[in-house]
């Protein structure tokens, strides 16, 4: 049973944070023994403690801070670790460069995001490849981005995100959100999940709004959740493009988005980059449609209308409008598509199957090291 250290920059709230505990929850104890190091506090480091995992603060001011890998090799002897997973290119520059510093070790990065690296973090990359044991790419864009970024294919392996569907699924009837936002029941609700950036394409969705509000004589309202820097200049913009307070709610961050997306008749994805939507996925597991732009990972979730969603393209607010109104204007259409997605996750999202292919490639990077010891 592996000593497995995941180490993360920032433990907050976001879509990486639910992974790294999703791991911690389902492998701890049954595959691994987990331990958790970070750099900027956030509520993951409390849910770890909680969890009563082994938790230390690491500073880490760059990807290539000595000292900081210095002491994450000290904590590797300390705490006996076999494997660290990291999931951001700092955190593993950091644990490749301490890898000299802690025989045996191991390393495995998940890239969480589609993102084009300059010329330089190319090279950089393909001159740590050698250190790098194994890669977890979430989606096959994300594969793609990471042999563009200069990565080994032969170190990477694709697993896709998953979610526990039984735990989503449920009578949406029992939702809250309504009667807490004062939404009529018959009104056309939509969901919108995520950190407010400018990845996260929030600007691009308030456009469509306006464009649907052209198109369509049925009343809607538009839930928008999530925190961030670009959440107030949204509220501008919504004023600014005559979107009511009615037509747009922005609710902040939620802790209870199974009873928000209970609340919907559509959820909406509008990123302009996306690996693997969590969102996404949890949307379509508790019964809702999606309309998603064509970001990258989304591609794997709904390649066809039949699974439970429609791709539009990236920066079209126009596109998306009009992908949104058959949903407003036809209940059955987000009725049928909805059962759609909820079986989309059951069968090829199912958490169980991430969790148990990821320990597979732990296995697989421990087992190589001690093959290479016994032959030294």
């Amino acid at each position: 049973m592996p000593n497995v250290l995941y180490l993360l920059n920032f433990a907050g709230k976001a879509g990486t944070e639910r992974y790294v505990e999703t791991l911690v929850r389902r492998l701890g104890g049954a595959g691994i023994t987990p331990f958790f190091a970070y750099n900027i506090e956030g509520g993951l480091a409390a849910r770890m403690e909680e969890l009563g995992v082994p938790v230390r603060r690491l500073e880490m001011r760059s990807p290539f801070d000595l000292h900081a890998a210095g002491m994450l090799a000290g904590l590797c002897r300390e705490w006996d670790i076999d494997l660290i997973h990291t999931h951001y290119l700092r955190e593993n520059y950091v644990a490749m460069l301490a890898k000299g510093r802690c025989r045996g070790v191991k390393v495995v990065y998940t890239n969480h995001f589609i993102m084009v690296n300059n010329a330089v973090t190319r090279l950089t990359n393909r001159l740590l490849d050698s250190r790098q044991d194994q890669i977890i790419a979430v989606s096959n864009a994300s594969r793609e981005q990471m042999i563009a970024n200069g990565w080994s294919p032969k170190k990477i392996t694709q697993i896709f995100n998953g979610v526990d569907a039984a735990a989503w699924a449920g009578a949406r009837e029992e939702s809250t959100l309504r009667r807490e936002l004062d939404i009529p029941p018959d009104r056309f609700t939509m969901v919108s999940a995520g950190r407010f950036s400018h990845e996260k394409g929030q600007d691009v969705f308030l456009r469509a709004l306006r464009a649907l509000k052209e198109r369509t004589r049925r009343p809607f309202t538009a839930v928008l959740t999530g925190e961030g820097e670009e959440l107030e200049p949204c509220r501008a913009l919504a004023r600014e493009l005559g979107l009511t307070e009615e037509e747009v709610r922005f609710t902040g961050f939620r802790q209870d988005m199974k009873n928000v997306y209970g609340g919907g008749d559509l959820y909406v994805n509008p990123s302009r980059n996306e690996a693997l939507s969590y969102g996404i996925q949890e949307a379509m597991a508790c019964g809702l449609p999606v309309v998603a732009t064509d970001a990258g990972g989304p591609r794997d979730i709904i390649p066809r209308r039949e699974d439970g969603g429609v791709l539009v393209p990236c920066e079209d607010p126009e596109a998306m409008a009009e992908a949104i109104l058959p949903f407003a204007e036809d209940h059955e259409l987000a009725r049928t598509l909805g059962l759609r997605a909820a079986e989309t996750i059951r069968t090829r999202f199912d958490v169980d199957t991430m969790c148990g292919q990821t320990l597979q490639v732990y296995e697989k990077v421990c087992a190589a090291g001690t093959r290479r010891e016994k032959k030294a």
